[in-house]
């Protein structure tokens, strides 16, 4: 958060996802991050796991571009990914941090 005229300081490149693009993201109680990812080619277009380290943990492929994700579920345990015609969910090993 930034208040007051104060700005941001230490930026670093977390992840690069070329040839793709990131679009929505989301974070686990782990600590992990979660993106969209899309327009990479064959095999790119899902969804992205990635330690807070930035090393990738794995990937939900799907036949489209994922422009969007979402944790939900009555244990925030299910990923909602939309795509350009398609809404996509699976149930995944972690729980979605959820905003208070």
């Amino acid at each position: 958060v930034v208040n007051g005229g104060a700005r941001l300081a230490n930026g670093r490149l977390f992840v690069d996802m070329a040839p793709g693009v990131a679009d929505g993201i989301r974070t686990d109680l782990d600590g992990n991050v979660w993106a969209a990812a899309g327009w990479g080619g064959e095999g790119y277009d899902g969804a992205h796991c990635y330690a807070p380290d930035g090393t990738l943990i794995g990937r939900i492929h799907l036949p489209e571009p994922c422009s969007n994700l979402c944790f939900g579920g009555i244990k925030k345990n299910r990923l909602f990914m939309t795509a350009g015609q398609s809404l996509y969910s699976i149930f995944v090993e972690t729980t979605g941090a959820q905003r208070p």
